[in-house]
């Protein structure tokens, strides 16, 4: 196991487009380190160049004690886990997994141990006289861990290795991962496009935009702190609501108003928002996550209330996303639009007639809300979030100043 340190790390291509720019990151022994972001954001590119498939334009890479900027790839101790499996077709899964060994001259008996416990730890005992093409996609997916398991390596680096699978098996593999990872303890880089799976894989995770770290954090301070309305919109699942708004002061009380809604903001949002003040009588962006509204007439909590119309409900269960439209148009800003670029056509918000933007509540199934019907939807105030309108930082959070420095 090792250390990873990457040191203000460039990998500029023609014309001086970097695809990474002055990347920065400590991943400790051991950690698992998620790295998210949407397509062309730079995370596959900094995991090709932690393995050595990419030379680095600037900047130095460490793993262990060593510096492996000039090391070719197969002397940095590595092994890495692609979304395509990469297994050899004529060869038998006891055959794939020993491979890497015989090249690197590893004795038979020890050759016969770490490819029997591999199998063991991955349940692929009955299938190790069988040839891939006899295998479906997530036993595949096992053998080429398992791979990666018998070199016994200082780091695994995994790119996009369950793109492939379907959507249960992806359930099933990273728990899978996640089981693994709590056994050996080997520190891994794993690279996705899904924050839905960065969220539950992660020790820590670190989110990139235009080759750019915007935040590296654990996947809760993630959530609840997001450093600008890139990180607030990108992580979450539905992602969170933005409107444009104000912040009012009446005698003690102070408000934020949007849309035709006046919400008291407590005390303690203020306590845990240095900055916050200064925007009284200002424009601020507005963000509520679903998950801090229920529906009012099944929460019992003493939240305050908005009243809205039912548009689309989406029935999950144990929850309910209610789609409803308000009376402010879409937040124009360029994390906002750099959002809904990367979303696929079916997840992109699409304001409605009127150029009245959609949000969505997640609340109880016992809501049992139907289209088109009123509800009354409260609301955690304790849990808004303030963003500037020019620079798109959360107002209040202590590493704003060092994004906005970067991106400047």
């Amino acid at each position: 196991m090792a250390q990873i340190f990457l040191d203000q790390v460039d990998k500029a291509y023609g014309n001086d487009v970097k695809a990474v720019n002055n990347l920065s990151l400590e991943i400790a022994d051991g950690e698992f380190m998620v790295l998210v972001g949407p397509s062309g954001c730079g995370k596959s590119t900094a995991l090709r160049m932690i393995a050595g498939l990419e030379d680095i334009t600037g900047g130095e890479i460490s793993i262990g004690d060593r510096v492996v900027n000039d090391l070719a790839p197969k002397d940095r101790d590595i092994a890495m886990v692609f979304q395509n499996y990469a297994l050899y077709p004529h060869m038998t899964v006891e055959q794939n997994l020993a491979f890497g060994l015989q090249l690197r001259g590893t004795s038979k008996a020890e050759i016969k141990k770490r490819v029997g416990d591999a199998a063991k730890m991955l349940g692929l005992e009955q299938y190790l006289k069988r040839k891939p093409a006899a295998l479906s996609g997530g036993q595949r997916q096992r053998v080429a861990m398992g791979r990666a398991i018998v070199r016994e390596p200082q780091a695994f680096l995994m790119d996009e290795p369950l793109s492939n699978l379907d959507a249960k098996l992806r359930v099933s593999m990273r728990a899978s991962l996640n089981q693994l990872h709590e056994r050996l303890g080997v520190t891994t880089v794993y690279v996705t496009h899904d924050q839905v799976e960065a969220m539950t894989l992660g020790d820590r995770v670190c989110v990139l935009r235009e080759g750019i770290l915007q935040q590296v954090d654990t996947p809760t301070n993630l959530f609840d702190n997001p450093v600008n309305l890139f990180v607030a919109g990108f992580i979450g699942s539905p992602a969170m609501n933005f409107v444009n708004a104000e912040l009012v002061r009446d005698g003690a009380a102070t408000r934020v108003t949007f849309a035709g809604y006046d919400l008291t903001v407590p005390a303690e949002v203020f306590q845990n928002k240095p900055g916050l003040d200064d925007y009284v009588g200002r424009p601020v962006i507005l963000g509520v996550r679903p998950s801090d509204f229920e529906d009012a007439g099944h929460g019992g909590k003493d939240w305050p209330v908005i009243s809205v119309n039912a548009d689309v409900t989406e029935q999950l269960g144990s929850e309910i996303n209610v789609i409803f439209a308000i009376d402010a148009p879409p937040v124009e800003h360029k994390d906002t639009a750099d959002l809904a670029q990367d979303a696929d056509e079916d997840d992109a918000a699409i304001p409605l007639a009127d150029n009245k933007a959609l949000w969505t509540a997640r609340v109880n199934a016992r809501s049992g809300v139907r289209p088109g019907q009123a509800l009354e939807l409260a609301v955690d105030t304790s849990r808004l979030h303030f963003f500037d309108p020019e620079s798109g930082l959360a107002i209040g959070h202590p590493e704003a100043a060092v994004v906005e420095s970067v991106d400047a």
